[in-house]
This record gives C-alpha cells, sequence and structure tokens, in this order.
C-alpha cells in the first residue's frame, strides 16, 4: 500500500485537482499556488493508476529542477526513484513522472513519437502556441485513461495571446470544443497558506508598478508587462487613470467621411482585412472587419485568394456603410509579387478589388498606431474601434514586443490584423498629440494666487483667472 500525505488544499486548489475537462488553466495572477497544484495532481495520478505516463515541462531546465524535481523527489523518495540522465520519476506500481524542458522549438525534437496520458504545462504563457500545439499533441495512448492537459498560467508571455483566446474570452477555432476548456483563476488571496507564512507578498505585488501590478497581483488578462499597446482601452472602469475607451458602439458613417480598406495577406496565417472610416477631423474609426485563415479551412471557408476577393466584394456591394461609397484600397507591397504565377494583387483586380502600395515601414508605422491611441486630458483618441471588431479588440492588446528587435512587434505572433491598421495609419499619418504640461512651482516665492495660476497655465487672454480662485 503506498500512502502518501496530501496537505489541505485551497478551495481553487479543490477545483483544479477535481476538474474533468480536456484542457484545464489554471492561475491568473503570482501567488496562487500554482506549482503545488502540479505536483499535487502529478503525485496523485502516478499514486492511484498504476502504469500511466505523466510528463511535466517548464521553459528552463533550472526552473524545472527548482519547482518540481528536487521537491518531487524528496517527497517521493520512499515510493519512487529518479533516473537523472532520463528526467524520469519511476513509482513502484510502474506509473513515471517525465520532465522536459522547452527553451526553443529544437526541444521538441524529443518528443518524436512520445505518448502520455496527462501533460504538465507549467508557467505555459512562457511558451510560444506552437510548443503548447506540439506538446500537447503528444496527449493520446490506446489506452482508457482519460487524456487530460494541465496549464497554469499568469498574464503575459510569448504564448499569452493563445491562452487568452481559448480559457478567458472563450474564442474558439472549428476544431476546438468549448467543453473542453475550463480555466480556474486564482489569486494570491486564495492561497491561504502563503498568506500566514508570508502575510508581506501582497505589499510586494501592491507595490509593483501599473501594469505588472494589474497582472500579477490581480490577474488581469488585458494589460500586462512587454505588451505593445499598452495604451489601448476597452473598459476604462478598469483603469484608475483612463476617462476614455477605444472602443465604442456602431453608428451609422455620414456621407463625407473618407473610407478606407486595408489588407494584409496570411502566407499560412491569418488574413486580414479592415475597413476604416475617418472624419473631417481625421479621426480615424475601424468599422468592419474579414478575419479568417488561409492556410487551411476555418469554420468550412477554405479562404484562397480567389474567395477572399468574393468576400471583400460581397462586405462592400452588401453593406450599407459602404454600398456605393469610394473605398480606397492599401495593401502590403509583398501581394505584388508574382512567384511564378499571377500576383495577388492582380487576381482581386480580376474581381475589381484595387489596392495602392502601402507604406510599410516597420518602426515609424508602429508609431503612427501609438499616435492615433493617445488620449488628450479629456480622454479622446484620433482612434477608435467598433465593438463587433473583435478580432482587432482580442489580438492588439496581447501584442508583445520582440526578443531580438526591441523597437518592434514580436511577428512571431498573431500579428496581421496589426499590419493591415499599421499600414491605414501610415496612408494618413498624423503628428504626436502634446498634452497640457504642468509647470512646477516653487511656492515659498510663489507669492500672489494670480500669479501661481499664470506660472502654471500659462497666460491666457481673457481666460478670467480671478473666477478659480
Amino acid at each position: 500500500m503506498i500512502h502518501l500525505h496530501i496537505p489541505e488544499p485551497n478551495s481553487k486548489q479543490k477545483r483544479f485537482l477535481s476538474a474533468k475537462a480536456k484542457h484545464i488553466g489554471y492561475g491568473g495572477a503570482r501567488g496562487g499556488g500554482k506549482s503545488w497544484g502540479i505536483r499535487t495532481k502529478a503525485k496523485l495520478l502516478a499514486v492511484n493508476y498504476a502504469g500511466i505516463k505523466i510528463l511535466v515541462v517548464r521553459r528552463t531546465y533550472k526552473e524545472l529542477t527548482g519547482n518540481h524535481i528536487n521537491i518531487l523527489r524528496a517527497e517521493t523518495q520512499k515510493i519512487a526513484a529518479y533516473n537523472s540522465t532520463d528526467k524520469i520519476l519511476k513509482f513502484v506500481n510502474g506509473s513515471a513522472i517525465e520532465f522536459m524542458y522547452c527553451a526553443r522549438d529544437a526541444d521538441l525534437d524529443s518528443l518524436q513519437g512520445q505518448e502520455y496520458d496527462v501533460i504538465f504545462l507549467d508557467e505555459a504563457t512562457q511558451l510560444s502556441e506552437y510548443q503548447m500545439k506540439a506538446i500537447a499533441a503528444c496527449c493520446r495512448g490506446v489506452n482508457a485513461f482519460p487524456k487530460r492537459i494541465y496549464y497554469t498560467c499568469n498574464p503575459g508571455g510569448q504564448g499569452h495571446a493563445y491562452i487568452k483566446r481559448v480559457f478567458i474570452d472563450r474564442q474558439f477555432t472549428s476544431k476546438e470544443t468549448p467543453e473542453d476548456y475550463v480555466f480556474i483563476q486564482a489569486l494570491v488571496d486564495d492561497n491561504v497558506a502563503l498568506m500566514e507564512a508570508q502575510p508581506e507578498y501582497v505589499d510586494f505585488l501592491e507595490a509593483l508598478p501599473e501594469k505588472l501590478r494589474e497582472a500579477w497581483r490581480h490577474g488581469r488578462w488585458d494589460v500586462f508587462e512587454g505588451q505593445v499597446f499598452g495604451e489601448f482601452v476597452d473598459d476604462p472602469q478598469h483603469y484608475y487613470d483612463r476617462k476614455g475607451s477605444h472602443v465604442t458602439e456602431p453608428f451609422d458613417i455620414p456621407a463625407g467621411w473618407m473610407v478606407y480598406r486595408s489588407f494584409d495577406w496570411g502566407y499560412a496565417k491569418p488574413f486580414s482585412v479592415g475597413w476604416y472610416a475617418i472624419n473631417k477631423d481625421g479621426t480615424m474609426f475601424r468599422f468592419r472587419e474579414l478575419y479568417g485563415c488561409t492556410g487551411e479551412a476555418d469554420r468550412g471557408v477554405e479562404w484562397t485568394v480567389e474567395r477572399v476577393a468574393e468576400a471583400i466584394r460581397e462586405v462592400e456591394a452588401t453593406d450599407p456603410q459602404l454600398r456605393g461609397r469610394k473605398v480606397i484600397g492599401v495593401a502590403d507591397p509583398a501581394i505584388w509579387q508574382e512567384n511564378g504565377g499571377p500576383s495577388i494583387a492582380e487576381t482581386m483586380s480580376r474581381y475589381r478589388i484595387y489596392f495602392d502600395k502601402a507604406d510599410h515601414k516597420r518602426i515609424p508605422g508602429k508609431m503612427q498606431c501609438h499616435y492615433r491611441l493617445a488620449m488628450d486630458d479629456d480622454g479622446r483618441s484620433m482612434f477608435y474601434v467598433f465593438k463587433t471588431c473583435r478580432h482587432f479588440i482580442r489580438t492588439i492588446p496581447a501584442l508583445v514586443y520582440s526578443e531580438t528587435d526591441v523597437e518592434d512587434v514580436d511577428t512571431k505572433m498573431e500579428d496581421h490584423i496589426y499590419d493591415e491598421w499599421r499600414y491605414v495609419c501610415m496612408a494618413r499619418p498624423i503628428k504626436p498629440r502634446m498634452r497640457v504640461q504642468k509647470k512646477a512651482v516653487d511656492y515659498r516665492n510663489a507669492g500672489d494666487p494670480l500669479n501661481m495660476l499664470k506660472d502654471m497655465y500659462g497666460s491666457r487672454q481673457g481666460s478670467g483667472y480671478r473666477n478659480v480662485l
């Protein structure tokens, strides 16, 4: 008989340990007891189900050793033996916990031909979507044991967008079943053991810079360190210093406004088409989008170039916001490359869909996006997006900086909406907006209160300073 002593889990850990879905997400903030949950679940499975294979994955070997291997070896020394060469903890009943690190795609080569009954991806957002899916593909086998994958995670990291899509936003592709995904949000407040042993940890989290505090303390998935467009505001109630939102209710586009269509082709990744209206003041509104995968059928639609052209044509012929309007098209210059056959631009033109070559300089384009998002002191920006453009709202806040080009967006992410947004911003460039800057005042020599106000806000003729004293 094998005996294990398991301390009493907190309420969120109990839900994690008893969850039955195929894909189980856990965490969302620092201090939620994620590593303890993985070790405990792995031990319980290994002890209670003879002969099963379990895989625990972390990004680096150092993290794998410190968070799991050393602790599990000590906790199971009477019932399991560790093979340091193969990184396998073998239990007396034939079950095994294997450990793997995945710092880069080449590390996935060790998984060729491997099958596991249960997989744990610890700090999953540190892995890329490709890495997570490649590892998850090994969760298979002919035995009757239910196959499950556990993801512990915090906001941020290269896998942030994928984890947020399936667990937080619950937006699924045709090949994903919503019932297979469950997420258990765990904050530091849920970790009773940590609160008793280290109550000052909350003070540490509260003292972090705004983005880290919102992500690590409160588990916010729409703001995190490393985020490129952290100024994008969906719901201003989430921010203590934001007056406005970039997301607006749809409205009828007035007849006199200019309308642009921007396009970025996907090459085995999602393509993106966005329609933008610009008012008399130069404010830009994204009011319609068309988004899909070109490398495979997406929800029953095979997105060939011809199919995309037909869809654009149909949208502009039937949408009341577009029907009968002059639409100016801009697109990535790459669509004019022929590559041994008709170019994408040529194919589009056969359907009377025309584009001009966009200015696709990356850093100036990125800055134009920032200029557009910037809010003035009243919470007004030069860019808004209709709330019906859900793919823009989902992907833009998830973009992170490249590790190799620290000024640019990580191009390995879902960035095609960003690219076509950048093209249209470069087609209508604006200057950065200057917010009112208050001057520092030496109150020891300020003298007349009226002069204090003039020093702080500048002299304005006829502004009636006396009325505010």
